[in-house]
């Protein structure tokens, strides 16, 4: 798993436990293309081949197109991309555990590059809350 950059401006870890097992959260937070119908504040995700390392994809979220290349695809355990848009560059990982048919998935992202710097604290803000969001929607989506 590539690490998130401890010394950039914008970071941010979050976790939470989803009453499901690892497969079944891996299956929904890995369908990329339909990724749009739990996470709705995502618009067009599209991944551009098969689900390894190196493929690339693209997604909008707040009208920002986003690139992004899988760097990490572990199975029902780690799932990672790089991201850039707008000269700034995102690392994102999630890590999954299973323990007694329960997943406790925790979620990772650093953001580097001027604008992560001159905006740090709403960039930080808007992260943390973000993530927090997504974390409740995969979590409502895959206990469903």
């Amino acid at each position: 798993m590539k690490v998130i950059n401890p010394n950039a401006p914008v970071k941010c870890s979050k976790s939470i436990t989803i009453n499901t097992d690892s497969k079944t959260v891996w299956a929904i937070l890995t369908n990329i293309n339909h990724r749009a119908n739990w996470q709705k504040e995502i618009s067009q995700p599209k991944l551009h081949g098969e689900l390894k390392p190196e493929t690339t994809f693209d997604w909008k979220i707040s009208g920002a197109k986003i690139y992004s290349t899988l760097h990490t695809v572990k199975p029902n355990s780690q799932f990672g991309w790089i991201g850039k848009t707008f000269g700034m560059f995102a690392i994102h990982n999630w890590t999954l555990t299973e323990v007694d048919g329960k997943t406790t998935i925790q979620v990772e992202e650093s953001m580097s590059g001027l604008l992560a710097s001159l905006f740090k604290k709403n960039f930080n803000k808007s992260l943390e809350k973000g993530m927090q969001q997504w974390l409740y929607l995969l979590k409502q989506e895959c206990e469903k």
